[in-house]
C-alpha cells in the first residue's frame, strides 16, 4: 500500500530520504498551524455595568406634566399632545431626569451637561473597575459614544483625565450615530481588539438629556423630551485567551445595516430648527415603516448566520412556491422562527411601537419583549444603553442560564439597524448586585392599555 501511494505522489515528492509518513506528517502539522494562526480571535465580555440614578432624580409623570403647564411654552392643543403622549409611553413612575431640567425655568448649561455626563460614566466606571480588581492603567482601548453631547475636550478625554489611564491608550468618541452607537462601539471596540491582540477594551454608552430639551412647541419635535431620560452603561471586553474563564459572554456575529441613502430613511430622525429656531431633534411619522425595512434588512444577513438549516429551508422554499411557481396556496413567504436559534432578545426601548413592532415581525411571544417593556417602564429610553438594562433585567431575573444566545437589535438616526448575537459562557448569578436588584420582585408589571 505504503509502495503504490509513494508513486502516486512521485510527481510531487521529490527523491530524497523523507518518507511518506514524515512528509504527511509535516503537511498536517502545517495545517494545524495554519487553522490556529488564521483562526477567528474570540471578543469576550468580562462584565458590564448599568447607571442606577439616585432616587431624588426620579421624576413621576403628575411632576412632569407639572411642568409643562407651570413653563406656559404650550398651548391647550400642544399641552394636551404632551400628556396623552405621556399617559401612553410605557414609561412608569421611576425613571429620571438630570438635575438641572427639574429646575424652572431647565438650565440646559454646558456645565450642567458635563456635570451629568461625569455623574453617570465615572459611576459605571468605577463600580466596573472595582468590581474586578482592575487598575486603570491595564486598560487598553477606550471607545465612547454620546450621540448629541460632543464636548472639547471629548469624553473620551474626560475619562481619561479623571481615572488616569495611560498615554498610549486607543481611545476613540462617537458622537451623532443615535440609539443604535452602543452597538456600532461594540463592533469597533471588537475590530480594535483584533489589531491589538491580548488586550482590555472599555466601552462606554449614554446620551446627555441635559443639552438637548426642545423649548418650540412643535409636535415631531416635542417627542425625545417626553421619551428619553437619564442613564448610560460601561462594558468591559477582552481579547485574552485567559479572561475567557471569568468573561460572562462571548461575541458571535454583529451585523450592521445602514439604509441612508433613502431620503426618507435618512431624514425619519433629523435634528433641524423649527421655525421659531430652536434647535431640537424630529421624529417622522415615517420612522415605524423606516424602523420595519432596516429591520428586514438586516435580519435577512442575521438569519443566515444563527437559524439551523431546517428554518433557512423553510423560507427559500416558501420563496420559490410564491415567486417561481406562482401557486395560489402560498399567500406568504414564511418567516423564520429566530426562537429555534436565539433563547432571548433585548430589543431597544425606543418606545412601545417600537417594541411591539419588532416582536410581531420577528413572530415572538409577548414575554419574548419583556425585558424591553420594563426597561421602558423603569428607566424610559435611553438611548443607546437600553439593550445593556435589558441584558441587566434578564440576568438579575435569572432567565440568562449558561449555553443561552441572546440578541441585542438597536435602530438609531441614519437611518440603522444594528444587531449582535452573545452567547453565554458561565453560570451567571442572579442574585448578584446590578441595576435591578433593588426592583426585581416588583417586576413585570402590568401596561397600561394604549
Amino acid at each position: 500500500m505504503e509502495t503504490a501511494l509513494l508513486r502516486s505522489f512521485s510527481s510531487i515528492i521529490p527523491e530524497s530520504p523523507i518518507s511518506l509518513t514524515h512528509f504527511l506528517a509535516a503537511t498536517v502539522l502545517i495545517i494545524v498551524v495554519l487553522c490556529f494562526t488564521f483562526r477567528p480571535k474570540s471578543t469576550y465580555l468580562i462584565d458590564f455595568t448599568c447607571y442606577l440614578p439616585p432616587e431624588s432624580l426620579r421624576i413621576a409623570k403628575e411632576s412632569y406634566i407639572e411642568h409643562i403647564e407651570m413653563s406656559k411654552l404650550y398651548d391647550k392643543e400642544t399641552y394636551s399632545f404632551q400628556v396623552k403622549v405621556l399617559e401612553r409611553s410605557g414609561i412608569g413612575e421611576e425613571s429620571c431626569m438630570p438635575i438641572a431640567l427639574h429646575e424652572l425655568p431647565p438650565h440646559s448649561s454646558l456645565h450642567a451637561a458635563r456635570k451629568e455626563t461625569e455623574m453617570v460614566l465615572f459611576s459605571v466606571i468605577k463600580d466596573l473597575l472595582s468590581k474586578h480588581k482592575i487598575n486603570p492603567k491595564s486598560i487598553d482601548i477606550l471607545v465612547s459614544n454620546c450621540s448629541l453631547f460632543c464636548p472639547t475636550p471629548s469624553i473620551t478625554s474626560m475619562v481619561i483625565n479623571k481615572f488616569g489611564f495611560r498615554s498610549n491608550i486607543k481611545s476613540v468618541n462617537l458622537s451623532g450615530m443615535g440609539c443604535s452607537a452602543g452597538i456600532l462601539s461594540i463592533s469597533l471596540a471588537k475590530d480594535l481588539l483584533k489589531v491589538h491582540q491580548n488586550s482590555l477594551a472599555l466601552v462606554l454608552s449614554m446620551e446627555a438629556v441635559t443639552p438637548n430639551g426642545y423649548m418650540g412647541t412643535k409636535k415631531s419635535m416635542l417627542l425625545p423630551n417626553l421619551l428619553f431620560r437619564m442613564g448610560g452603561a460601561a462594558i468591559l471586553l477582552s481579547s485574552r485567551k485567559r479572561d475567557k474563564r471569568t468573561a460572562k459572554y462571548e461575541l458571535q456575529h454583529i451585523v450592521r445595516t445602514h439604509i441612508g441613502s433613502d431620503d426618507e430613511a435618512y431624514r425619519s430622525v433629523f435634528q433641524q430648527l423649527d421655525e421659531a429656531g430652536h434647535v431640537g431633534v424630529s421624529l417622522s411619522r415615517a420612522l415605524i415603516p423606516v424602523a420595519t425595512k432596516a429591520l428586514r434588512t438586516n435580519i435577512s444577513k442575521l438569519g443566515p448566520l444563527v437559524l439551523p438549516y431546517s428554518e433557512q429551508l423553510r423560507y427559500v422554499w416558501s420563496i420559490i412556491h410564491k415567486k417561481v411557481l406562482l401557486l395560489p396556496s402560498q399567500k406568504k413567504i414564511y418567516a423564520p422562527n429566530f426562537k429555534r436559534a436565539l433563547q432571548h432578545f433585548c430589543i431597544h426601548a425606543g418606545g412601545r411601537a417600537v417594541i411591539d413592532g419588532i416582536v410581531d415581525s420577528l413572530r415572538l411571544d409577548k414575554e419574548d419583549g419583556e425585558a424591553s417593556r420594563m426597561t421602558l417602564h423603569r428607566f424610559g429610553n435611553t438611548s443607546s444603553s437600553s439593550i445593556w438594562y435589558e441584558l441587566c433585567y434578564l440576568e438579575a431575573k435569572g432567565r440568562m442560564k449558561k449555553g443561552n444566545q441572546v440578541c441585542q437589535i438597536a435602530f438609531g438616526s441614519g437611518f440603522k439597524c444594528n444587531s449582535a448575537i452573545w452567547k453565554c459562557i458561565s453560570d451567571i448569578d442572579p442574585t448578584e448586585r446590578n441595576a435591578w436588584s433593588d426592583r426585581t420582585y416588583l417586576y413585570p408589571v402590568e401596561e397600561v392599555p394604549k
